[in-house]
């Protein structure tokens, strides 16, 4: 129960600011839903709304299950997690935020909020490379640098084997 606390409280704070917060706070929104003008655009803003947020959450899922942590720095997975989304691209958790944030740039049509979405993926990136991965290898070692050969940090590589 505590680490579903946790999760939750990092998921409400972080990734809830980052992907839902500053985005409605950017976007040209009057507090109406759905927007005025709706229409195939704002439909197919849907489905990086919806796409986004069951990665996140499924990654949270498998943080807590298999690795027995939160996505928060404090309190990572004891254990490399490998398993649903982790077998195809490193870092899906941060893909699901930014197809959040493409959605709202959808559905408001706003080139603000596309900005803003270029630069969080711009601070994912650094934070990735200069912070997160020199910490796994550190901490989990070959077996997380026979994982970067496997598998893509931002997307599935062709042609190669998944992790197991």
């Amino acid at each position: 129960m505590l680490l579903f606390l946790k999760n939750l409280l990092f998921t409400l704070i972080v990734p809830g600011a980052v992907a839902v917060y500053v985005p409605l706070r950017l976007a040209p929104w009057r507090g109406e839903l759905p927007p005025p003008g709706w229409g195939f655009v704002q439909s197919a803003a849907l489905l990086p709304l919806a796409a986004g947020s069951a990665v996140y959450l499924w990654c949270v899922w498998d943080f807590a299950a298999f690795g027995r942590g939160t996505p928060a720095p404090v309190d990572a997975p004891r254990r490399l997690v490998l398993r649903g989304l982790y077998r195809y691209v490193r870092n899906p958790m941060y893909v699901g935020v930014l197809l959040v944030i493409a959605g709202w740039a959808l559905l408001f049509r706003s080139p603000r909020v596309v900005g803003y979405g270029a630069v969080v993926a711009l601070f994912f990136h650094l934070f990735v490379v200069v912070v997160e991965e020199p910490t796994l290898r550190g901490k989990f070692g070959r077996s997380y640098e026979r994982y970067c050969k496997e598998v893509g940090r931002w997307a599935p590589r062709a042609g190669r084997g998944r992790a197991a």
